[in-house]
């Protein structure tokens, strides 16, 4: 039988629109982990050393993350990104766990893990099940993860999160009936019916919730725990002791940052040190016959041989590259080193080391390698290399990262070893070795056109001083610093996004959206009186159905070039509701004043996934921005990058995968990368 023949007609005559010359765009919007262990060549996880020591080992578990504590009844855990604390006896067939849990002033998700195998430190670095409680969604959660997250169930409750809650669970296999508080009906019953996980052991989990468990019990024995205190070696950080007397301690005698790391050794034989494996410990990719150079801030007392920089196997019985650093004076100082590698591995690790009585205070530690790097940045040469053939041509740097309170631009410009670590959104240990100028520069090499976004409580005289930075003549006061700083061009800087998803968490509230708009006019008027060929966004989160939409539009229009519209694309036949959402954003604006220039930019096009159905999301989304090309800028798909078995941020919907030694495209990098090769400047009338 023969196919239905389909005819499609093309009236070249009749132009709808220009298709967006910029539209194959994408979003980096956490800077730990897309950059530092991916983007950043920087090998070391933990340059400032400012994570603690890892709380109490608690007999029987193993902490993945975090910073458990216990007495004998209770165990408490930080807020973090996918803490767990496994349990190392396995239970043996049909079982019933019970607990109490309390959420502290973090309160994103908690609960359990069950039939968990192959833990590893990280959010998603593990196969198992969740059962937890969202306090803000108001809902049990039932869950999947294998190295990513795939939501099954969730259940509406009202019980008071405020208290102690009780959970109970009977495991039977991939089935689980859940009871909450002292209710005798179950509030789930669960089954996971495609392609169910073996059983597995226990865990506690919490994600971004500060959490207190107690009265954990099997089959309805109570547990008892018992501790013992750690050694005090920053958290990014392992012991490397083969001395009798050594000591660690984390004191605030530091180059920079909050606190350093010190090594003692006692004398006699051995040596004592400590080692980094980079991102999650998850090892340094080094090459044979590379040369990995870096440097580190020392201080010293008593030591008479010196110090020892090494790159070795992950278990330290094979030695790769060896410097010595023969004298360390008592002031901080820093020292660099050369390590040339004889051999390749994709799991090492970067230790120092001294061998002789004495103390010695470690601080700001840094790996690259300029072989492996990109155009000569400190960028991974595979990874950038990887987005330039996905056929990207703009790049959006913002995010939630930029909401927290630290994330300042004045913080990120000089010296890497001088620019202060702050409290990250998503990782509260964060560092600014990779910052807005480091990005306008990789841009600039890349080929991509470059947006980013600013805190919206910068002041509007530090906004003024960052376009004078970028965009001034050398012979104004920031200009120079730019080309002392080693950029004697000014960036060519065209679009900056004021905030991030402004008045999204804390629900649709006037005064929050009149804040927001007050201080996009006031930062936009003083980067604006610098240089008034920027485009500014505004990124005041999108409630069409809202009130306050039209007193932020009056607020900024005039002043604001595009309203950042963020999407979903999980389904494939998302461009249907982008298409929807665009023609009512179009409709509203023109509503509120017919002669309005503003328009839209996708900032973020986000999901939990990176399948096919992801890539089709992709592709019907694009198509959809092709319709309205005249309204939109450009559809950045988040997020660009995502290291395997790293979703701290809940989201599994990276582009490009890699890992220390690995780059690759996942099905929506290769959507994109067809869309951009076949690109056409204009939307014909079908």
């Amino acid at each position: 039988m023969l196919a239905q023949q389909a005819h499609i007609k093309v009236d070249a005559s009749k132009v709808l629109n220009r298709i967006p010359e910029k539209l194959y765009g994408s979003c980096i919007e956490d800077v730990n982990h897309e950059i530092y262990g991916g983007l950043y060549d920087q090998r070391i996880f933990g340059e400032s050393f400012e994570e603690p020591a890892l709380g109490p080992q608690i007999t029987g578990w193993q902490a993945l993350g975090g910073h458990w504590k216990s007495d004998q009844n209770e165990i408490q855990v930080n807020a973090g990104e996918g803490f767990k604390l496994v349990r190392n006896k396995r239970p043996v067939g049909a079982y019933t766990v019970s607990l109490q849990l309390k959420f502290g002033s973090r309160n994103d998700n908690a609960g359990i893990l069950v039939n968990v195998n192959n833990a590893r430190t990280g959010a998603d670095r593990f196969n198992g099940y969740e059962i937890s409680i969202d306090p803000n969604k108001r809902v049990l959660v039932f869950g999947k993860h294998q190295n990513n997250w795939t939501p099954l169930q969730e259940v509406k409750t009202d019980i008071d999160f405020k208290a102690w809650i009780k959970l109970k669970v009977k495991v039977d296999n991939n089935h689980f009936t859940v009871y909450i508080n002292d209710k005798n009906e179950p509030i789930a019953d669960l089954t996971d019916h495609n392609n169910p996980l073996p059983s597995g052991h226990f865990a506690l989990r919490t994600y971004n919730a500060d959490v207190t468990y107690k009265q954990i019990a099997f089959n309805n024995v109570i547990e008892k725990f018992t501790s013992k205190t750690q050694l005090q070696v920053s958290g990014a950080w392992d012991v490397v002791n083969t001395a009798n007397n050594a000591g660690y301690a984390l004191v605030t005698d530091a180059y920079n940052g909050s606190q350093a790391q010190l090594i003692m050794h006692n004398g006699g034989k051995g040596l004592t040190g400590i080692a980094n494996r980079g991102l999650n410990r998850w090892g340094i990719a080094i090459k044979k016959g590379n040369t990995y150079t870096g440097e580190l801030y020392l201080k010293a007392q008593g030591i008479k041989d010196g110090a020892t920089v090494s790159l070795q196997s992950a278990d330290g019985r094979k030695m790769y590259a060896s410097h010595t650093i023969k004298s360390v004076t008592s002031k901080w100082a820093p020292y660099s080193f050369r390590l040339k590698s004889n051999q390749t591995d994709g799991n090492a690790r970067f230790v120092v080391t001294i061998n002789s009585k004495g103390k010695l205070l470690v601080d700001q530690a840094t790996l690259i390698c300029k072989q492996e790097q990109f155009k000569g940045l400190r960028i991974r040469n595979d990874i950038a290399q990887t987005m330039q053939q996905e056929g990207l041509n703009f790049l959006r740097y913002g995010g939630t990262m930029v909401n927290a309170e630290g994330y300042r631009f004045k913080k990120m410009i000089g010296l890497r070893q001088n620019r202060p670590p702050y409290k990250g959104h998503w990782y509260p240990y964060s560092t600014n070795g990779f910052g807005i100028e480091d990005f306008l520069q990789f841009c600039e090499a890349a080929g991509f056109e470059a947006a980013f976004a600013v805190n919206i409580e910068e002041t509007p005289e530090d906004m003024a001083d960052m376009v004078e930075y970028l965009k001034g003549s050398i012979n104004t006061k920031w200009g120079k610093l730019r080309a002392q700083n080693g950029h004697p061009v000014p960036y060519k800087v065209k679009y900056i996004e004021i905030g991030n998803e402004e008045v999204i968490f804390q629900g649709d509230v006037a005064a929050d959206y009149e804040h927001y708009a007050e201080r996009f006019v006031k930062l936009r008027d003083a980067m604006h009186a610098k240089d008034s060929t920027i485009k500014f966004i505004c990124s005041a989160w999108w409630r069409p159905n809202s009130p306050n939409m039209k007193r932020v539009f009056r607020a900024i229009n005039g002043k604001a070039d595009y309203w950042d519209l963020h999407t979903d694309a999980d389904a494939p036949n998302s461009g249907s509701k982008v298409d929807s959402s665009l023609t009512q954003m179009k409709v509203l604006f023109l509503k509120w004043d017919p002669n309005t220039r503003l328009k839209c930019a996708i900032f973020e096009e986000n999901g939990g996934r990176h399948d096919v159905a992801r890539a089709l999301g992709h592709a019907t989304t694009l198509n959809a921005v092709r319709r309205h090309g005249d309204f939109v800028l450009t559809s950045c798909a988040a997020n660009a990058l995502q290291p395997l078995g790293q979703n701290d941020n809940g989201w599994d919907q990276g582009q490009i995968f890699f890992t220390p030694s690995q780059v690759w495209g996942m099905p929506p990098f290769y959507a994109q990368q067809m869309a951009s090769a076949n690109h056409q400047p204009l939307n014909y009338k079908q």
